[in-house]
């Protein structure tokens, strides 16, 4: 088989990474890749958002499956465009991805399918929203989401009044984060503790993924801004079995079900970002793809192959299919450039990834890296993920640390609490 992988991130350097181990697989191809990939796959430079280029390319090269990484070309409808030509692919399609593309549409799907998530209310202009300010239903902190994509730095926890007006301004006037501005969801903020529940799905049968926890803060200790993520564990201690039914029935059967009936067949990844409050699992945003840097986490501790089941996902033949995992977990550190979340310098010498690519059950995804002869260079916020695989968590998170001190580049950071809500769960 020949398999192109699009996107350029630390996600889509896992999918490649387990991809390859796949006895079926001859080639792998990767648009645009970055530094880290180039090893496994044959990258080509082409954006994830050029859907015309990127099918012409599968059909020039005949490629037998296309594996779709990132959010923007789902929602864009690269999904809709290989399937008009009769091309292979594995993802949402536009009308599907809608569930992340607007927080709008899946506040009012959960709603309408009595799915549990948080109580909320929409603004159309920035009117509106001063004037749900000062006529305010809620209490603080509250938090206000822009409607479309933002990179998952569209949702900000908003302490008070001041904050409240300020927020609206940057969300719906100044336009922080585009057309994703065009609407906002206020909504009410959840207590608890975060998890990710991922599934495969197509259309039909569902088959769920390994929890796990994700680190948006910059932070330790979950301070400062939001990120794309930090940091990721899996599986997650807190989702037992009863939880995990709970989920499964509660969330992501009537989300399926849900979709068929709008019309709006989903096939792919459905990842529900999920807050456990004392009354139970709430929906705080879907996902219509895998995440990053959960993929780092899960794909590591998952057992077989993983070409048959984006196959059987993209062909709505998922029955009778089973995923086994290993009886380890996972953590994943990752290391940004200096100034991320907000604006950072690229191209600083990366050093240290040949010994610590030597550790034992260490993998080094790469993220915002690009190749220049022999050396790598930093060209993203998030250069890399360190994913370590062990038999307990402190075995995990003493092999990421231990791989992250052997790293080096200027401006380098990265959180030191990652997996520490693991170890406090199973203190419990």
């Amino acid at each position: 088989m020949k398999i192109l992988v699009v996107g350029g991130g630390g996600r889509e350097h896992a999918l490649v990474w387990k991809i390859s181990q796949s006895p079926r697989v001859k080639e792998i191809f990767c648009a645009p890749g970055n530094g880290g990939i180039t090893e496994l796959a044959t990258c080509i430079p082409i954006e994830p958002t050029g859907l015309q280029q990127l099918a012409d390319f599968a059909e020039k090269e005949k490629v037998d499956l296309t594996v779709v990484g990132p959010e923007l070309p789902l929602t864009l409808g690269i999904v809709d465009e290989f399937s008009r030509r009769e091309l292979k692919v594995f993802g949402a399609t536009r009308r599907a991805a809608e569930i992340e593309g607007s927080k709008v549409f899946a506040k009012e799907f959960m709603k309408k399918y009595s799915i549990p998530s948080s109580q909320f209310s929409v603004c159309t202009t920035a009117e509106e929203a001063f004037k749900l300010i000062k006529h305010r239903w809620f209490s603080y902190p509250v938090v206000f989401k822009a409607d479309g994509l933002a990179a998952g730095k569209g949702s900000i926890i908003v302490n008070d009044e001041a904050q409240a007006h300020e927020v609206t301004r940057q969300i719906m006037v100044e336009r922080r984060f585009g057309a994703a501005g065009d609407r906002m969801v206020v909504e009410e903020f959840l207590r608890g503790e975060e998890v990710s529940f991922k599934v495969i799905t197509d259309g039909e049968r569902v088959l769920p993924l390994a929890a796990s926890q994700d680190h948006k803060a910059v932070y330790d200790d979950d301070k400062g801004p939001n990120t794309g993520g930090m940091g990721a564990f899996s599986p997650s201690p807190m989702v037992d079995k009863a939880l995990h039914r709970q989920i499964m029935e509660e969330v992501i059967y009537p989300t399926v079900r849900g979709m068929v009936k709008e019309g709006r067949e989903y096939r792919g990844v459905l990842y529900a970002g999920l807050m456990i409050t004392d009354e139970g699992p709430k929906v705080l945003e879907f996902n219509a793809r895998f995440g990053d840097p959960e993929t780092q986490v899960v794909l590591p501790c998952m057992e077989g192959d993983l070409v048959p089941l984006l196959e059987a996902v993209a062909e709505g033949s998922l029955e009778g299919m089973e995923i086994s995992w290993r009886d380890a977990v996972a953590i994943c550190v990752v290391l940004a450039s200096g100034g991320y979340p907000g604006s950072y310098e690229k191209g600083k010498v990366i050093s240290g990834l040949w010994e610590a690519s030597g550790l034992d059950d260490v993998l080094l995804f790469h993220a915002g890296t690009e190749r220049q002869d022999a050396r790598f260079l930093t060209a993203g916020g998030r250069v890399l993920g360190v994913t370590a695989v062990a038999p307990t968590f402190p075995e995990a998170i003493k092999q990421a640390y231990d791989a992250c001190q052997m790293i080096g580049f200027q401006g380098m950071h990265y959180r030191r609490d990652i997996g520490r809500k693991a170890l406090r769960w199973l203190e419990k």
